[in-house]
C-alpha cells in the first residue's frame, strides 16, 4: 500500500483558517450521555455502548447533535466515528462493516453541514479518527497493520464526503505517523485529497502517555507535514496553557486547541467537569488573542452552550499574529534534539552545540555490539546504547548490517527496543533500504537515515530514490554522502557539485526541505603517506565551510574516526579530537564518534596538538609548527614518532605532584576527572579549608574556566557535562561537612526545578544543598519541570520563592515564558530565582 500523498489542491477549510479563527463542535460523548440512551437505541444488546452504530440505528439523533452544534456557531462538525477503526468495531462484531459505517457517518454529517452552509459561511465536516485501543510504540500493534486499518477507515470517510481527516486524541507518536500515512494511502486510492489535522493528548503530567514532551511531538509531526497540529482532551484549557504557548512560538503549522471542560470528577453518579462555559471561554480567549491559535473547539464535557459562547467570543476577539521560530530537529519518543539553532547557523561559524552521534551500536564498528547482536543478546545491545548516552552522545547511530545476517529482522529487534528504551534520537544506518524501513516502522520520534548518495545514479529504483522516498514518507532527515557515479568526491569543487545536485533533487523531486538534509563531506585517512591524499582533510574542512555558506539551512556531519584509520589508539584519539575541533570551527553541526574517546583541546599536550594540526593542514617542510626550519619535516613521520611510546591513558596525563591541593581540585573540575577526587577533597578539608570555601573558592573557579573554554569552542558540551558531574560528585561528598543552621528549616520554603526541556541540574542541586544547610526548606523537583508542576508544588507547600535553573540558551526563553505564566495565573507576588550559564543580569531584570 502506498504511503505517499498526491499533491494537495487548495482547501476551503485551510482558506477559512487563514482568514479567521475556526470553531469546531464540542463533545459527542457528553451530548449522547444526556440523551439517556437504552439498548433499543443501539439495536441489540451486543451493540450497546457502540456509538458508531447510531448512524444506522438512530441517524436522526446524530443528525440533531450535528445540527445543534452548527446552530450554536460551530463551523466544523466531527463525524461520529471516533472508534471507527476495524479493530475497535471488531469488538462489537462490526469489523467487516468498517468502510460502510464510516461512509454512512460522513454522509450524514455532510448532509447536515450542507443544510447549514451558505456561500459566505461554508460548514465543514471533519472525519474523526481516534487512536484505537493498542499502543504501536509498545508493539501492541504493528505499524503496517495500524496504517492499513486507518486507511480503511479513512476510505469510508472520504467516500462519504468529509472536508478533512482529523487524527485526534493521540497518545503515541508512532500511531500518529501510521495514521497519517494510512490517510494518505486512502486519498490516493479514492482519488481525493483533503487536509490532515493531527491532535495529541497531553496528560496532567505535562507529557503524552509514554512521556513525550510537546517539543518532541512538534519536531516529529512537523516533519510529517500535517496541515494543522494541535492538542485535545485529557485536561482543561488551563492545564494546556504552556503547551499551547510552545506550539504558538515554534509551530509553522496552524494550531488547534480543543480542551475538555476542565478536569473531571464524579458527582451523584455522573461525570462532572469543573469549568463553566464562561470559564472555558475565558481561557480560550487568551489562546486566540495572546497566542494566535487558528482553530478552537471543545472536547469532553463541552456542550452546544460552550460552543455558542466560544463562537461569540471568537467573533469579537482579534487573533494575534503569530511569528513562530521554526527549529528543525530530531526527536526520540521522549525529547527533541534541535539541529543547529538559528543563532548558530551562520555560514562557517563555529558552534558550541555540536551534536555527538554515538558510533558504538554498529555491527561493523564494534565487536562487542556485533557479538551481542549475533547472540540475540538484546539487553547488552540496549545497555551499550545507554552507556553511549551517559558518555555524551545526544543521538545514536544504529547499524546491523553484517554478512550472512537478515538485516531486516535484526533491525526490527534492535529498533523496537532502542525506540523506547533509549532516551535519544536514532540514526538508522544501512546500505539496504528495506532495513532502514524496518527501523522507521518502530521510531515514533524523528530519525535520520544513513545514508543517501548518487553512486548508482538518481533514477527510479536507485538507492538514492528509495532512501529519499523513505525520508519523505516517514518524516526522517537523511545523511547525504558526497558520492556520485564517478566515486567519492575528494576535492572541494567535486564535493560541492555533488552536494548541490543532491540538494536540488531532494527539494525539487522529493519535496524535502534543506533542513532535512545532513551532508557528510567524507573523511579519508591521513595515515597512508600518499602525496595525493595529504590534502583530503583540508578539502573536507573547506567543503563543510562552503556547504554551510552556499546551501542555507542544511546541516553537516562526519564519520570522524576514519581520519585516523591505521594509527595507534593514542594517536587516533588525539588526531580525531584535533580534526573535530577544526571541523567545528568551519561550521560542523554533528559528528559520528565514540564520545568518550574525544578530548577537549585543553587536555592535549602542545606537541601532540601541533603535529596533528601540521598533518591536517599538510604543513610539510618549514611551514610546519614543529619543523624547526627543517625542509624535510614530515608531520606524519613526526606524529608516528611522537606517539611511538604513548599509551592512551598517558596522552593527557601530566605530573601534578608539585601542585597544591587547591590546584589539583580545580583542574579535576576542568578535566572532568573523578579518579582520586575524594582523596583530594579530604586532603583539602584536613588542611583546614571549610566545605563551603572549597566549593566557592576552588571548585567554582574550575567551573569558571570550563565556561570560558566552552564559550570559545575549545570545549564541547559533552565535556562540560563531564565537568559538571565531577562538580556534582564533589558537592555530594562535601555536603556532610557543611555546617547546618540552627532551627528546623524555619527561614522559608523554596521550590526548585530545572525548567522544561533541560536535563542539567548541577547548579540547582548546589543551591539546594546550600539553602538546606542554611535553614531553608527546599523542595527540589528535579529536571524537565513544567511551570505547572512548579506552581502546583509552590501552592501545595505555600512556598516563599520559586527557583528555576537551566544550562541551555533555550532555557532562558522557557524561563521568560514561565514568568509570563506566573503573571497570567495571578502569582506575580511569588519571588523567583533564576540561574543558568546563559543568563545575564540584564536579561533577568
Amino acid at each position: 500500500m502506498a504511503d505517499t500523498a498526491p499533491s494537495s489542491p487548495a482547501s476551503p477549510y485551510l482558506a477559512a483558517i487563514a482568514d479567521h479563527v475556526v470553531v469546531f463542535d464540542g463533545a459527542a460523548g457528553t451530548w449522547l450521555q444526556e440523551q439517556d440512551l437504552t439498548v433499543e437505541d443501539y439495536g441489540t444488546p451486543e451493540l450497546e455502548g457502540c456509538p458508531e452504530i447510531l448512524v444506522e440505528t438512530r441517524p436522526e439523533l446524530i443528525a440533531r447533535m450535528h445540527a445543534e452544534y452548527l446552530e450554536a456557531g460551530a463551523e466544523v462538525i466531527e463525524t461520529n466515528t471516533f472508534g471507527g477503526m476495524r479493530a475497535t468495531l471488531g469488538e462489537y462484531g462490526l469489523g467487516d462493516r468498517t468502510v460502510e459505517l464510516n461512509r454512512m457517518a460522513a454522509a450524514l454529517a455532510r448532509e447536515v453541514a450542507d443544510r447549514h452552509s451558505t456561500p459566505e459561511r461554508p460548514r465543514f465536516v471533519a472525519g474523526s479518527i481516534g487512536p484505537g485501543t493498542r499502543f504501536a510504540s509498545l508493539g501492541q500493534v504493528r505499524y503496517a497493520e495500524l496504517r492499513d486499518q486507518v486507511a480503511e477507515q479513512a476510505r469510508g470517510l472520504l467516500e462519504g464526503g468529509v472536508d478533512l481527516l482529523l487524527i485526534e486524541t493521540q497518545f503515541d507518536l508512532l500511531g500518529i505517523k501510521a495514521a497519517m500515512n494510512g490517510c494518505r494511502a486512502a486519498m490516493e486510492e479514492v482519488g481525493r485529497t483533503v487536509p490532515i489535522q493531527t491532535q495529541v493528548t497531553i496528560e496532567l503530567t505535562g507529557r503524552m502517555l509514554p512521556g513525550t514532551e510537546i517539543g518532541a511531538a512538534l519536531v516529529a509531526l512537523d516533519a510529517m507535514h500535517p496541515d494543522v497540529i494541535g492538542i485535545n482532551c485529557a485536561t482543561g484549557p488551563e492545564e494546556m496553557g504552556e503547551h499551547v504557548r510552545h506550539l504558538a512560538q515554534y509551530s509553522r503549522i496552524p494550531i488547534s486547541v480543543l480542551p475538555n471542560a476542565g478536569l473531571p470528577s464524579v458527582v451523584d453518579g455522573h461525570m462532572h467537569y469543573d469549568l463553566t462555559a464562561e470559564d472555558f471561554v475565558a481561557h480560550q480567549r487568551r489562546f486566540v488573542e495572546e497566542f494566535g491559535v487558528e482553530v478552537v473547539g471543545g472536547c469532553c464535557g463541552t456542550t452546544p452552550e460552550y460552543i455558542r459562547q466560544l463562537a461569540e467570543m471568537v467573533a469579537s476577539t482579534p487573533r494575534a499574529e503569530r511569528t513562530p521560530t521554526f527549529e528543525p530537529g530530531l526527536s526520540s519518543i521522549y525529547s527533541p534534539v534541535i539541529l543547529s539553532p538559528a543563532e548558530d547557523d551562520a555560514a562557517g561559524s563555529a558552534s558550541t552545540n555540536l551534536i555527538m552521534i554515538g558510533e558504538r551500536t554498529n555491527a561493523n564498528g564494534s565487536k562487542k555490539f556485533r557479538e551481542a547482536m549475533l547472540a540475540g543478546d538484546w539487553d547488552t545491545c540496549v545497555q551499550m546504547a545507554k552507556d553511549q548516552v551517559k558518555e555524551g552522545s545526544a543521538v545514536l547511530d544504529v547499524c546491523v548490517d553484517y554478512v550472512g545476517r537478515d538485516g531486516t529482522a535484526d533491525m526490527d529487534e534492535i529498533a523496537q527496543r532502542f525506540a523506547t528504551q533509549s532516551s535519544v534520537p536514532l540514526v538508522l544506518d544501512s546500505t539496504e533500504p528495506p532495513v532502514l524501513e524496518a527501523g522507521l516502522q518502530w521510531v515514533g520520534g524523528r530519525a535520520v537515515l544513513n545514508s543517501a548518495n548518487l553512486e548508482d545514479g538518481e533514477g527510479p529504483g536507485s538507492r538514492f530514490d528509495r532512501v529519499m522516498t523513505l525520508a519523505r514518507t516517514y518524516g526522517a532527515a537523511v545523511i547525504c554522502l558526497l558520492i556520485d557515479e564517478e566515486g567519492q568526491a575528494r576535492d572541494v569543487e567535486w564535493k560541492l557539485r555533488v552536494a548541490r545536485r543532491i540538494h536540488d533533487l531532494a527539494i525539487e523531486r522529493y519535496g524535502l526541505e534543506a533542513s532535512d538534509l545532513v551532508f557528510d563531506a567524507l573523511t579519508f585517512p591521513l595515515s597512508t603517506g600518499d602525496d595525493d591524499l595529504r590534502g583530503d582533510a583540508m578539502a573536507t574542512i573547506e567543503a563543510i565551510r562552503r556547504i554551510k555558506a552556499e546551501l542555507p539551512g542544511v546541516h553537516t556531519t562526519l564519520g570522524l574516526s576514519n581520519v585516523s584509520f591505521g594509527l595507534s589508539p593514542a594517536a587516533r584519539h588525539v588526531l580525531n579530537s584535533v580534526f573535530l575541533h577544526e571541523c567545528v570551527q568551519a561550521g560542523l553541526d554533528s559528528a559520528i564518534v565514540h564520545a568518550s574517546k574525544i578530548l577537549p583541546l585543553n587536555r592535549i599536550p602542545d606537541e601532540q596538538r601541533d603535529v596533528c594540526l601540521d598533518l591536517i593542514w599538510d604543513r610539510r617542510g618549514t611551514a610546519g609548527a614543529l619543523s624547526d626550519g627543517d625542509d624535510s619535516y614530515d608531520p606524519l613521520a613526526r606524529l608516528l614518532e611522537v606517539f611511538s611510546d604513548v599509551q592512551v591513558a598517558e596522552a593527557v596525563t601530566e605530573d601534578r605532584s608539585g601542585w597544591t591541593v587547591e590546584q589539583r581540585l580545580s583542574q579535576r573540575i576542568i578535566d572532568g576527572d573523578r579518579d582520586g577526587l575524594v582523596d583530594d577533597l579530604d586532603e583539602a578539608l584536613a588542611a583546614g579549608l571549610s566545605a563551603l570555601a572549597i566549593i566557592n573558592d576552588v571548585l567554582l573557579a574550575g567551573m569558571k574556566v570550563v565556561g570560558e573554554l566552552f564559550a570559545t569552542g575549545e570545549m564541547q558540551l559533552p565535556f562540560v557535562l563531564q565537568s559538571a558531574e565531577t562538580m556534582k560528585a564533589s558537592v555530594s561528598h562535601l555536603e556532610q561537612f557543611m555546617e547546618k543552621a540552627d532551627g528546623d528549616a524555619g527561614k522559608g520554603r523554596i521550590v526548585l526545578g530545572t525548567v522544561k526541556g533541560d536535563v542539567h541540574d548541577i547548579g540547582k542541586n548546589l543551591v539546594d544543598i546550600i539553602l538546606t544547610n542554611n535553614g531553608y526548606e527546599v523542595h527540589n523537583l528535579g529536571i524537565k519541570i513544567s511551570i505547572a508542576e512548579m506552581i502546583d508544588k509552590a501552592l501545595e507547600v505555600d512556598a516563599h520563592a520559586i527557583g528555576m535553573s537551566g544550562l541551555l540558551v533555550k532555557s532562558t526563553l522557557i524561563m521568560r515564558d514561565n514568568l509570563e505564566e506566573l503573571n497570567e495565573r495571578g502569582l506575580a507576588e511569588i519571588p523567583v530565582l533564576l540561574g543558568g550559564a546563559a543568563l545575564t543580569r540584564t536579561y533577568v531584570e
